[in-house]
């Protein structure tokens, strides 16, 4: 049985064995990579540039871009270089801050949301409190907060994961370093440690999760009492983008990470972490900016003043 201290990188799942297959998945991957980094960049430029937008919902928008490129970035290159190089291998390092960075990114996004559900309880519950309540102090310390505890739990995952003996081999059944697939290669009476940090873990996510899910009833029970339907369409515009955000976010992470070991498969695992940690990235900027006229707006202001910079 080889120990973690007997070697000092890991082997990552394989998309494809030919040639032309791993190519394909290069590809593919590019396309998601470039897509998701020019949305999130031009949320990012558009909300930091256009004073319009410097409000507390853009401001979140704002974190949460940062969040889905860090995120996107921590496993989607590493799986593009190992397919256009044909190799499986990443340090026992590399391995180690894949895990930690994309926890911390994971779960800092998680948190955000949950804040961005209160910023939209109070615009539509409590609008004469909103700049009281959602002051420019308030905003920053919450959005800090997100961050802070997305790092408290990464570290404390990160380092239960890797002190515990890994006695199945150095083989990772995912494109990426997974928690779960890390706990695979353990020993079988060593990784309780770990099932610990996990309940605490659980239990903030479950509170976050039941929050969200009570702001937006009676997010809902306000909206349905506008008696204009101009201002219930406004209303329900401001809301959808971000439940239909937190509805894949938190659905695709908690059967990546709470399924039952009997639907646990390779295949199955490789499209639950794609959903999770590829999709949400990439298709989060489009979700947001479908049906937000003034992302639109300040977006063709920003393309319209990069033309004239060229001219």
């Amino acid at each position: 049985m080889a120990n973690s201290s007997s070697f000092n990188e890991f082997l990552l799942l394989a998309f494809a064995d030919t040639r032309e297959l791993q190519l394909l998945h290069f590809s593919l991957f590019l396309g998601i990579y470039l897509a998701a980094l020019l949305g999130n960049g031009l949320i990012i430029t558009a909300v930091a540039c256009d004073h319009h937008l410097h409000t507390p919902m853009y401001f979140f928008l704002l974190n949460l871009s940062l969040l889905d490129l860090g995120s996107i970035s921590t496993t989607v290159p590493k799986s593009m270089a190992n397919s256009l190089w044909d190799t499986r291998a990443i340090s026992y390092l590399g391995c180690a801050a894949q895990v930690f960075f994309l926890f911390f990114l994971c779960s800092a996004e998680f948190s955000l949301l949950t804040v961005m559900a209160y910023d939209r309880y109070v615009a539509i519950c409590r609008p004469l409190h909103y700049g009281t309540i959602m002051d420019i102090s308030a905003c920053v310390k919450m959005a800090a907060a997100a961050w802070a505890s997305g790092f408290l739990c990464a570290l404390l995952h990160t380092a239960n994961t890797f002190s515990i003996p890994l006695c199945q081999g150095n083989v990772v059944e995912q494109f990426f370093c997974e928690i779960p697939q890390i706990l695979k290669l353990s020993c079988s009476d060593t990784y309780l440690r770990e099932v610990g940090g996990s309940v605490a873990t659980l239990s903030v996510v479950f509170g976050c999760f039941i929050f969200i899910v009570v702001s937006y009833v009676q997010i809902f029970t306000a909206v349905l009492r506008i008696p204009s339907e101009q201002g219930r369409h406004k209303a329900f515009s401001m809301c959808l983008p971000h439940l239909a955000v937190v509805s894949l976010f938190v659905s695709t992470g908690m059967f990546a990470y709470l399924k039952p070991l009997s639907l646990s498969s390779p295949a199955l695992d490789l499209v639950v972490a794609v959903l999770y940690s590829v999709v949400p990235p990439a298709v989060n900027p489009l979700i947001y900016s479908m049906r937000n006229k003034e992302l639109k707006e300040a977006l063709k202001r920003l393309m319209q003043w990069v033309q004239g910079q060229r001219q």
